[in-house]
């Protein structure tokens, strides 16, 4: 499990087995891939600039993939 998935875990105060580790990792993963989503440029909005959004959107999305560990 990442490692900072399991700190964010432990400063929740609540007890957990290993079977509950699988389900809030993967719980985890879907959390940051929906904060990726959410970062997408809405390409049928007329009123961006799409390649700064673009660029925000990739830069953004790096970060908080190296920041959880997670992989493309």
């Amino acid at each position: 499990m990442n490692p900072r998935i399991k700190e964010l875990m432990a400063q929740t105060g609540v007890p957990v087995s290993v079977p509950f580790d699988a389900w809030c990792e993967k719980f985890a993963q879907l959390v940051i891939q929906e904060c990726l989503l959410s970062l997408e440029p809405d390409l049928y909005t007329s009123d961006i600039d799409y390649d700064v959004e673009q660029k925000f959107y990739q830069r953004s999305a790096r970060k908080i993939q190296q920041h959880f560990g997670v992989e493309k």
